[in-house]
C-alpha cells in the first residue's frame, strides 16, 4: 500500500515545520463494523474543515495500518483503499491549507511506534508552547524511556507530532497512563484523537476553543469535530467531549478522566464560519445562530435597498435574517459553482484575474437595476469583496451595500485558523469609511461584537474573541507574537518610485489605492 503503513520510516527536513490549524477529526470504535468507511464518510462531512490532505488510521487490535496523502478525502482514498483498511477502530484527520509547509509529512494522523505497539493521533487546534515540549521530548528522548533514542526528537515536524512522540516516551505506561502525563503540559488549542492497537481516545483542551463532540452506534461509539459528521453516519448525539477532558473507548465501555479544570472559551469564529450551519455547539443549531446574527446586522446596519442577496453559502443564513427583519425582499443574485476547491492547477496571470469569477457567477436579470444588500459572513483582506463589488456593478447592480456578520478581523488566531498577520488584515489601521472606499461600495456595514455574542447565547466571557478584540485566553509566547510583528514589517517596502506599497497598521496592501 504507497504510503499507507504508519510503521514505515520517512526522510524528515528538520526545518520544514508546518504549523497545525483548524482541521477536522473523527474516531470511531465499533467491531463489526466496516470502521473505515465510517471514518471516510465522517471526514467527507468535515472536508470544509480541510481541504490540504487527508488520512486514515485503522487497527484490528494486533496492528495499526495508517493510509495518507495530498488532497481531498475523496481524491486521496478509493474504494481498493478502504476495503483494504480492517479493523475495529479509526480514527482520520483532514488538514486545512495554511501558509506552513505543505508537505506528505505534515498530513495527519501521524504514528508513532511504543514499547506495545503503536500509537496513531490526529490534531486540530494550535499548541502555543512549542519549544517547551520540543525541550521535554529531547530529555526524554533517550536511553530508558525511548525505544529508539534521539530519533523521535529528530521527527518531529510540527506540534502534532510532538504530542505523538511524548506520548510514545511513557514506555513503561499504557497509552492512557501516557497521555494523562502529557496532556497537562499542553498549552493553546487541542481537540485530539488517537489511538493504540485496541482502544480509541479523545481529549480537548481546557478551553474548549475547538469544538469535539461524541456520538453513539449500536455497535459502539464515535468522536468528531461536528455534530454534522455524526448525522451522515447515523450515530446519535450524546454531548460534547468537556474542556479538560480526555474519554477512552474499548472493550470495557467508555470511561472519563479529567486532566485539567475547564476553563471554558469557545472559538467566536466557529459560529460565524467554520463550522457547518447544520452543526449544533452548546445546544444551539449554527443556523439558527446565524440567522439571528442577521437579524440584529439588519438593526444595527439597516439600508434603504430593493433586495437582500447572500455570498453563498457562507452568507446565506445571516441574509435571511436581515432580509427578515429589514422587510427588504430576499433573492439569490450569485450562483455559486459548488465544485470548485483544491486543485492542482496553476493558473497563469491571465486566469488568476478570474478571481471570484471561478466560485461565483451573478444573475444579471434578478440584480440588474437593483440596489442590493450583499450579506457575507467576514472580511479578512479585502480581495473577494473588491472583486465581488466590481463584479455586481459589471452586472447591472445600481448600488451594492456590504453588510457583514461579524465584527472587523483585527488581530491574527493563534489557535488554528489561519488568519492573515496584522498588517495584512484590512481592518488593523482602516475605519469602516475607509474600508468601504477600498472594495468600492456603496455602504459598509458589521455587526457589531456584543450584537454577535448575544446571538450565539453564550457569555463573553465564555468565548474566545482574540480575532476581534485581542484578547488571548491562553498566553501567545513572546516567539510567537515577535513572528507575527516581524511578518508585519516585511510588509513594509517602496517600490522603485519610492511610493509605499504597505505600511503597519494600514491592512492590505491593495487597500492602499484607495480612492
Amino acid at each position: 500500500m504507497p504510503r499507507g503503513d504508519g510503521r514505515l520510516s520517512h526522510e524528515l527536513d528538520p526545518n520544514d515545520r508546518g504549523p497545525q490549524d483548524a482541521c477536522g477529526v473523527f474516531g470511531v470504535w465499533a467491531p463489526g463494523e466496516e470502521v473505515a468507511k465510517l471514518t471516510y464518510f465522517g471526514l467527507y462531512t468535515l472536508q470544509h474543515r480541510g481541504q490540504e490532505s487527508a488520512g486514515i488510521a485503522v487497527s484490528d487490535g494486533r496492528r495499526i495500518t495508517v493510509f495518507k496523502d495530498m488532497g481531498l478525502v475523496s481524491q486521496v482514498f478509493d474504494e481498493g483503499t478502504l476495503n483494504s483498511l480492517r479493523g475495529h477502530l479509526a480514527i482520520g484527520h483532514t488538514r486545512y491549507p495554511t501558509t506552513g509547509a505543505s508537505v506528505w509529512q505534515n498530513a495527519q494522523p501521524t504514528f508513532r511506534p511504543t514499547a506495545t505497539g503503536g500509537i496513531a493521533l490526529g490534531h486540530n487546534g494550535n499548541l502555543t508552547n512549542l519549544d517547551e515540549l520540543e525541550a521535554w521530548l529531547a530529555d526524554r528522548d533517550l536511553p530508558g524511556n525511548s525505544l529508539i533514542p534521539g530519533a523521535l526528537s529528530k521527527e518531529v515536524t510540527n506540534d502534532t507530532s510532538a504530542v505523538t512522540a511524548l506520548i510514545a516516551t511513557f514506555t513503561e505506561l499504557t497509552t492512557e497512563e501516557a497521555a494523562m502525563k502529557v496532556l497537562p503540559r499542553l498549552r493553546g488549542a487541542f481537540s485530539l484523537v488517537f489511538m493504540d492497537e485496541e482502544t480509541l481516545y479523545a481529549a480537548r483542551d481546557p478551553q474548549g476553543i475547538r469544538p469535539l463532540v461524541l456520538g453513539r452506534l449500536e455497535t459502539g461509539w464515535v468522536v468528531a469535530s461536528e455534530t454534522a459528521a455524526l448525522d451522515t453516519i447515523g450515530a446519535s448525539f450524546i454531548r460534547e467531549v468537556e474542556p479538560g477532558e480526555m474519554i477512552a473507548v474499548d472493550a470495557a465501555g467508555l470511561r472519563s478522566r479529567k486532566f485539567a479544570t475547564p476553563e471554558p472559551k469557545g472559538c467566536l469564529f466557529e459560529y460565524v464560519y467554520l463550522a457547518r450551519p447544520d452543526t449544533m455547539i452548546s445546544g444551539q443549531r449554527l443556523h439558527s445562530v446565524r440567522v439571528e446574527v442577521g437579524r440584529t446586522l439588519a438593526r444595527e446596519a439597516p439600508v434603504d435597498a430593493d433586495l437582500v442577496i447572500p455570498v453563498p453559502e457562507s452568507g446565506t443564513p445571516a441574509a435571511i435574517g436581515y432580509a427578515e427583519a429589514s422587510g427588504i425582499p430576499y433573492g439569490q443574485g450569485l450562483v455559486k459553482n459548488s465544485y470548485v476547491g483544491r486543485t492542482f492547477i496553476k493558473p497563469s496571470q491571465t486566469l488568476r484575474q478570474l478571481g471570484i469569477r471561478l466560485k461565483l457567477n451573478p444573475l444579471r436579470d434578478v440584480i440588474a437595476g437593483k440596489r442590493l444588500v450583499v450579506v457575507d459572513d467576514s472580511i479578512v483582506r479585502g480581495n473577494t469583496q473588491r472583486a465581488l463589488v466590481r463584479m455586481l456593478r459589471e452586472a447591472g447592480a445600481a448600488e451594492v451595500h456590504i453588510r457583514i456578520s461579524s465584527p472587523p478581523v483585527k488581530w491574527p488566531c493563534f489557535y488554528g485558523i489561519d488568519f492573515p498577520t496584522r498588517a495584512e488584515l484590512i481592518a488593523t489601521g482602516l475605519n469602516t469609511d475607509e474600508i468601504c472606499r477600498s472594495i468600492g461600495a456603496d455602504s459598509l456595514g458589521y455587526v457589531t461584537l456584543d450584537g454577535l455574542i448575544a446571538a450565539t447565547n453564550i457569555g463573553k466571557d465564555n468565548l474566545c474573541r482574540a480575532c476581534f478584540d485581542g484578547v488571548y485566553p491562553v498566553e501567545i509566547p513572546l516567539r510567537e507574537r515577535l513572528g507575527s510583528q516581524l511578518a508585519d514589517l516585511e510588509t513594509e517596502r517602496t517600490d522603485v518610485d519610492g511610493l509605499a506599497t504597505s505600511t503597519p497598521g494600514l491592512g492590505a496592501v491593495d487597500a492602499l489605492s484607495r480612492p
